[in-house]
């Protein structure tokens, strides 16, 4: 547990830093008001600046830490796998899955997801043909082979039979890939190694961004008394480009 306890520590870090950036460095105003969507603000009856830019941001970082924290812990699955079973990396050999491990003479082949509830109807047809290709892959070695879409959380299962893959997750997911039955409980103290310490930084960082980009919204997006102009904001957002 102490490497696992190391690498979750370390690697954390990294996804508080990368959260960090995003309000100190990468996002800006046109960026923001480009990808979300006006109309959804506009029924929500929002009509000041610091609502929406606020509304807006929360939306977006939203978004990017649930990336962010998915990345975080998918690899965490992997390199806990990898100590115990030896797991085998495969994001680059062109399966569409991520890592595979022998265990009780089963060859287990893994598409890890941070949470069950992921994948449009194209994307669960793409993991029932990866695990179909993947199957006749490595059941050439003469062993059975499983397919699995690990999910670092929940309880959802599926018929394994009808899909082609089993998904398992939370704490069977967990056991799966390193035989300890507490190991997702285990690293729930590692991943919040200094929370604390790392979201107060991020809270200055982040009342500091709101304020400047309010500013620059009430300048660019509202009226004399501050109120939003939703024309100007859609032309912006949704207009079509005016040709040179």
């Amino acid at each position: 547990m102490s490497d696992v306890q190391e690498y979750a520590e370390k690697h954390i870090a990294v996804f508080h830093k990368q959260r960090l950036d995003v309000v100190k460095e990468k996002l800006n105003l046109n960026d923001l008001l480009l990808h979300k969507n006006p109309y959804l603000f506009k029924a929500k009856n929002i009509f000041t600046a610091q609502q929406l830019v606020k509304s807006m941001t929360d939306a977006y970082l939203q978004s990017g830490e649930e990336t962010l924290f998915g990345n975080f812990i998918e690899r965490l699955a992997v390199f806990v796998c990898n100590k115990v079973y030896g797991a085998e990396k495969l994001e680059a050999d062109g399966s569409g899955m991520d890592f595979k491990f022998e265990k009780e003479g089963v060859i287990y082949v893994v598409e890890c997801k941070a949470g069950w509830n992921w994948g449009n109807k194209s994307q669960i047809s793409q993991i029932k043909l990866n695990a179909k290709l993947a199957k006749e892959k490595w059941g050439k070695e003469g062993k059975e082979v499983k397919v699995i879409n690990g999910c670092c959380f929940g309880k959802k299962k599926n018929k394994a039979e009808k899909a082609g893959y089993e998904k398992i997750c939370g704490q069977d997911f967990w056991y799966l890939i390193s035989n300890d039955d507490e190991l997702y409980i285990k690293i729930i103290e590692p991943i919040g190694h200094k929370a604390k310490e790392k979201n107060e930084e991020f809270e200055i960082a982040y009342a500091s961004f709101l304020y400047k980009l309010t500013l620059e919204f009430a300048q660019r997006f509202c009226d004399d008394g501050g109120i939003i102009d939703w024309r100007k904001l859609l032309e912006f957002n949704s207009g079509r480009k005016k040709k040179k």
